[in-house]
């Protein structure tokens, strides 16, 4: 474990190289799981102030669960998250011509229709954050990913050389900041000399 003020990084993090592989996993982690994704609290009131703009690039099943279960509900183990289709794909996924499974939140977002790219877990994917139970500003950061689902996206990373923090760069910087980022770099090139 590395620490940068009161995150601790999971070695991986730095060691491990991962490129998602949308081709071969068909974004396999939208659907697969015992939850939706994980929500952190202030995205809540990002899907309520949003959802309208979301919902046409959503499936019907996805609206009519949204309209069952609500647009986020709370899961014992894993806090507030989205809402799922059968216990299967989550209720903002849809699939391209493809069978990749994107995410109507991104869609949204990239059409400019928001300012919220998607869920930070969702981002951040094969990162899991988990609050410190005995220190809840403390977060760890490990790199988990599927063991089956993610071989693609390992094997993937390992041609190209690239670490699972260059990968993230963009979700970590947008959840922590540019400094933790820059911090995270100097450890990794440390780490490498």
């Amino acid at each position: 474990m590395l620490a940068i003020d009161n995150k601790l990084i999971s070695d991986e993090v730095l060691e491990e190289q991962f490129v998602c592989d949308l081709n071969k996993c068909k974004g396999g982690c939208c659907e697969d799981g015992d939850a939706g994704a994980p929500m952190e609290k202030w995205e809540l009131e990002k899907l309520k102030e949003y959802y309208e703009a979301i919902k046409p690039y959503m499936t019907e099943e996805g609206i009519r669960e949204v309209e069952r279960q609500g647009k986020y509900l709370f899961d014992k183990e894993f806090g507030w998250v989205t809402p799922t289709v059968n216990s299967g794909i989550c209720a903002y996924g849809y699939r391209d011509q493809q069978g990749i499974i994107k995410c109507a939140i991104e869609q949204a977002y990239n059409d400019g229709k928001l300012d919220w790219k998607k869920p930070l877990s969702c981002h951040l994917f094969p990162i899991k954050i988990q609050k410190s139970k005995r220190d809840p500003d403390v977060e760890y950061l490990n790199y988990q990913p599927r063991e089956d689902l993610c071989q693609a996206a390992c094997a993937l990373g390992k041609k190209l050389k690239v670490p699972v923090y260059v990968f993230l760069k963009d979700s970590l910087i947008r959840k922590y900041g540019e400094e933790f980022y820059e911090a995270l770099c100097a450890l990794a090139e440390h780490l490498h000399k």
